[in-house]
């Protein structure tokens, strides 16, 4: 009786759900536009934006979502069908589908696993050592695992809380702050820095490039890792020492990890021949990647090579790759947010808005309003609960403000892709890893915000003030 009340009841919280989104998006169809502002322009603001409701509120899987959306803005003739589907067609997200697979041959293998371990055992003597070794682990697996969550969750979690057992660190019985409080809550932040430093560490990223690209500004994956470089290494290196000083773990010395990590990998053996295959796969696309523009091989050319590759060598079966879930649900979704925010910018809604702040703005230098547009971009997060919708909502809107103001045009669309990874450090729902690595409950909610909210003045800091130094020297500006 119990589980049939349970299930009317969440049942009834889905479709209370879907219908906010619909009154969402029907509010706004039926007002009428402001001159200046087509009809059709006008209904596909509604489309998109109770579209992104829905992301929000999560009445059904986003993928679900995106499907009803273009389903209603072809349905309502608000754009044809060769153009809603459109989106799928897109390099971009093509890029990040590809690099899932290969992700899934770092976690098929144990090659991710025994990464984790090798750096754990060499530099886990010392908790702050043991803390680094996590995150720069973090950092290799990056740019081939596009979704910080099966990173920070399939991955590194995972190692995070056989470490704290091991140091009988357990929230359940008060003893979170021994050692597991500070590692989980430095992955956090490792996770959110290395998701900023490669186009393909994080799903939203490519959906940036791509929104940029209606700008007709092109990021490259070499040019976007270039410009993230020297703020990145620096967050990685001060954020977890303020994290070890503002929320300190009780445990300063870790002799035992090495003999922890040393053990795992006695049980995973020598290397086998998939997990070798799978390294020299993942270095070849790493330098196609990054030399990919000097020799015309496209990004997503060059992660369909990869997954070739994994494929030949059947480091993954066919049946890996129907079965990779992720990849196919971001897909869709990405496909249809992809192809409603383009048809925002070509019927002139953007334009629209960008004409309307101009005026506000007017009289002030660039930098000054690149701050701001960033400032507004960064704390506004505390509002979404995806990454993705954030950036899929406001990220082109910023980029044309920015760009009619006179911001240097590669300058806008990186600061903006940059802070749609580094505006999760808000809450403990801001993007996929932090409800998993809150929910393990090593950092309560009051420590989560607070901490996250120092902290995310500081990726300011960096970003924004020595980030900009490098920026100018390597010609952004």
């Amino acid at each position: 009786m119990d589980n049939t009340k349970k299930s009317s009841q969440l049942l009834s919280n889905t479709y209370i759900k879907f219908l906010i989104t619909i009154v969402i998006g029907l509010i706004i169809w039926l007002i009428p536009p402001p001159t200046g502002v087509s009809i059709t322009a006008w209904h596909m603001l509604a489309i998109f934006i109770g579209t992104i409701a829905g992301c929000i509120l999560k009445p059904f899987p986003i993928g679900a979502v995106a499907i009803i959306g273009l389903t209603l803005s072809v349905l309502t003739n608000t754009v044809k069908l060769n153009t809603a589907l459109g989106g799928f067609s897109q390099s971009s997200i093509w890029l990040i589908v590809m690099a899932f697979f290969i992700s899934r041959g770092f976690i098929k293998t144990g090659l991710g696993s025994r990464i984790a371990y090798k750096f754990v055992k060499h530099f886990g003597k010392k908790t702050i050592g043991l803390c680094y070794s996590i995150i720069f682990c973090d950092l290799i697996l990056a740019p081939a695992t596009p979704s910080n969550t099966a990173r920070a969750g399939g991955i590194i979690t995972p190692i995070i809380e056989s470490l704290a057992k091991t140091f009988k660190s357990n929230p359940k019985d008060g003893t979170a702050r021994k050692i597991g409080s500070f590692l989980m809550f430095s992955e956090f932040h490792g996770n959110i820095i290395t998701s900023a430093m490669f186009m393909t560490a994080m799903a939203a990223n490519p959906l940036a490039k791509s929104l940029a690209e209606g700008f007709g500004i092109d990021i490259t994956w070499s040019s976007w890792f270039l410009a993230a470089l020297v703020p990145g290494i620096i967050s990685l290196i001060v954020i977890p020492l303020v994290i070890y000083k503002l929320y300190p773990p009780e445990i300063k010395e870790t002799p035992d990890a090495p003999k922890v990590a040393e053990d795992a990998l006695k049980n995973m053996g020598k290397m086998k021949k998939d997990e070798i295959l799978m390294a020299l796969i993942f270095i070849t696309v790493l330098i196609l990647w990054i030399v990919g523009s000097l020799i015309d091989i496209n990004p997503t050319l060059t992660a369909f090579i990869g997954l070739s590759l994994l494929l030949i060598f059947k480091i993954l079966s066919f049946d890996d790759v129907k079965s990779e879930k992720g990849a196919w649900d971001v897909l869709i979704w990405f496909s249809v947010l992809v192809m409603m925010a383009d048809q925002l910018n070509k019927l002139g809604l953007i334009s629209y808005l960008r004409d309307i702040v101009k005026t506000d703005l007017t009289g002030f230098s660039w930098p000054i309003i690149l701050i701001v547009l960033l400032l507004v971009y960064f704390y506004s997060h505390y509002i979404f609960a995806s990454a993705t919708a954030h950036v899929s909502a406001m990220y082109s809107a910023f980029l044309g403000i920015a760009l009619a103001e006179g911001v240097p045009p590669m300058l806008a669309a990186l600061a903006l892709a940059f802070f749609g990874n580094l505006f999760a450090s808000t809450t403990h729902y801001s993007n996929g890893p932090a409800p998993l690595l809150y929910s393990t409950g090593y950092v309560p909610q009051n420590k989560w915000w607070s901490l996250n909210f120092i902290l995310g003045i500081l990726y300011f800091i960096i970003w924004l003030g020595i980030g900009s130094l490098w920026w100018k020297v390597i010609g952004l500006y």
